[in-house]
């Protein structure tokens, strides 16, 4: 009778077991496989549906679809050119390869043989070290290339979602803010540029940081929601950007550091103020230990970096190179030429640039138009409205490097001039990343405050959430590249068999990153390399073998230790090496062999 009672009122088994716990413990004892299966059954379901998991997913398949066709070949084409990405391939895979058979030997790369330090020539993408020991070999790097391609605006789109999340950002603004930064038209520009394309660490780490101190724009500072967890993993997700280049890491270390007096300004002041500390003692050890291993890794790899300035003063850049690259006010409202939606559009204005790929810097129209409303109209409140609109005045004008008013002086100059390291960043453009990133979070402001402001309205809901995806697709669109995808490069068969330390003719800026590419199947020693400055010891290395083989360039290389010299016929036209194929070796003591077109020289 009580079975029958509960099937009538359709007792539920849950309910079942509230009213019975004994009969419940029973049954899950008589079961003990199905109870945990069920359990974790339902972990798995809460964690799939869990909001992280699903912007992580969506991350994904957005970067997929919005970098398509990356992975239509992913083993044989590589995006934009095959002018840096092959040098970042090789990056990649050497840190790998480092990290398996010789860590310490990291800084001495195979490449720019017999030189030092080579590694820490420019960025070096070393914190994408883990993916290198993915497969080996040419094909494995470009797929790695390819892979950490995608990945990147994945984790761009998650750390700009999870920052304004933290904030106080809803969803629908959250998307459009990780959608508006991580596939900006000015982005599209760098798709050759793997370093500057990782940003993602940026915006994550921001959102870790604020998270553990309990502080959103829409609440302030809790102190209840201090998570010391949080800070640490901030600081650590900081570390790692800065590992990917200072290029975007060297602006984020003087960005964390002002921050840091801030607070402790602000935290001295209540101090005196109230007679408490606002930061209890496992906020403030977090921080000590967090902040400790990112001083230590930016020293770490600051400390590479002056050394390779040491050993070739020709590395050190002048303001010079800042001057050349600093972007006119115009360049702010122009989108690059990979731009499916505004790329023919800005074609004229684009001709008026003197370097398109650094001045071409359109965040999005869309961006552009929410974050003017977002001034005005946002759930954030007005003071700090106006901090985050100071904040892309500040940034913009510093984006401007020479060109800002008094020459950069005060301005992006002036921090080349005070800050130790700012010299060496060379584009004042890709301070863009700031702006963006702060045009993004006024935008949220503006799409959450229409969200929350949704119920109260007088038109039916589904008509208002219409409306809110409404940007999300503006964006989106704008977002969709033309990016060209050329074939990468094939290795010859001759580098497999040449003796190391071995030298690839001709040797000069158009080659070089693609014999760096092919060093990826063994990682032989290598005297080609490719960077913005020539050591001294390759520009010898080129100047003398113009004339090889005769007995000056041969004596000279088995000198300088290479073993064996690979021409590349093919590529000779044109080149100061254009003819070395057809010279005699009588009386050199070295020998020649032909391998599938390439040509072996065996100095021994």
């Amino acid at each position: 009778m009580q079975t029958l009672r509960r099937k009538l009122l359709g007792t539920s088994s849950a309910d079942r077991q509230r009213s019975d716990p004994d009969q419940a413990e029973s049954e899950l004892e008589s079961r003990p496989g199905q109870g945990r299966l069920a359990a974790t059954a339902r972990m798995a379901s809460r964690l799939l549906r869990h909001e992280w998991t699903l912007a992580a997913i969506a991350g994904v398949v957005v970067a997929v679809i919005l970098t398509w066709p990356t992975l239509k070949h992913p083993w044989t084409t590589i995006p934009g050119d095959i002018g840096d990405p092959t040098l970042q391939a090789w990056q990649v895979a050497w840190a790998g390869h480092a990290l398996v058979t010789n860590p310490l030997g990291l800084w001495h790369s195979n490449t720019f043989f017999p030189e030092l330090y080579t590694y820490a020539y420019t960025d070096n993408l070393l914190g994408y070290a883990p993916a290198g020991l993915l497969g080996h070999g040419v094909e494995a790097a470009v797929f790695r290339y390819n892979l950490l391609f995608v990945l990147a605006h994945a984790l761009a789109f998650v750390g700009a979602y999870a920052l304004v999340r933290q904030l106080g950002g809803i969803r629908t603004a959250a998307a459009v803010a990780g959608v508006a930064w991580a596939f900006a038209p000015w982005r599209l520009a760098h798709s050759g540029h793997l370093n500057i394309l990782s940003i993602g660490g940026v915006a994550l780490c921001l959102a870790m940081l604020a998270r553990g101190h309990g502080w959103s724009l829409r609440d302030g500072h809790r102190p209840a929601l201090h998570r010391p967890g949080w800070i640490v993993a901030g600081w650590l997700v900081a570390a790692w950007q800065v590992s990917l280049g200072f290029a975007i890491g060297l602006p984020l270390v003087y960005f964390l550091a002002g921050t840091a007096l801030v607070v402790l300004t602000a935290v001295g002041w209540a101090r005196w103020r109230t007679g408490t500390w606002v930061l209890g003692r496992r906020v403030v050890l977090a921080n000590l230990f967090g902040g400790a291993v990112f001083g230590g890794v930016c020293l770490w790899l600051g400390s590479a970096f002056l050394r390779v300035v040491e050993l070739n003063p020709q590395a050190r850049r002048d303001l010079s190179w800042t001057e050349m690259f600093s972007p006119p006010l115009r360049g702010y409202f122009v989108a690059p030429a990979d731009s499916w939606l505004w790329g023919d559009y800005f074609q004229a204005a684009r001709a008026q640039l003197s370097w398109p790929p650094e001045m071409a810097l359109l965040p999005g129209v869309t961006l552009i138009v929410l974050a003017a409303a977002g001034l005005s109209y946002s759930v954030f409140r007005v003071r700090h409205r106006v901090l985050l609109g100071l904040g892309v005045l500040v940034s913009g004008a510093l984006g401007l490097g020479s060109n800002l008013v008094g020459q950069g002086d005060p301005g992006y100059l002036t921090l080349s001039r005070l800050l130790p390291g700012w010299e060496a960043l060379r584009t004042p453009g890709r301070l863009m990343v700031w702006t963006s990133l702060l045009l993004a979070i006024l935008a949220a402001g503006a799409i959450t405050e229409f969200g929350r402001q949704l119920p109260s309205l007088k038109w039916p809901r589904p008509a208002g959430r219409i409306l809110l995806l409404i940007p999300l697709l503006l964006v989106l669109v704008e977002g969709v590249n033309r990016t060209p995808h050329p074939t990468a490069p094939t290795a010859p068969a001759a580098m497999r068999s040449a003796a190391e330390p071995l030298l690839v003719l001709p040797s000069d800026g158009v080659s070089e990153s693609h014999v760096m590419l092919w060093s990826t199947d063994g990682f032989p020693r290598v005297a080609n390399g490719s960077i913005t400055f020539v050591p001294a010891w390759q520009q010898q290395i080129r100047t003398m073998s113009t004339t090889f083989p005769d007995p000056g360039s041969v004596a000279f290389l088995r000198q300088a230790g290479i073993r064996s010299v690979v021409v590349l016929p093919d590529r000779l036209a044109g080149t100061p090496w254009n003819g070395v194929a057809t010279r005699p070796l009588d009386g050199l003591g070295i020998t020649r062999e032909e391998i599938d077109g390439a040509l072996v020289y065996d100095l021994d």
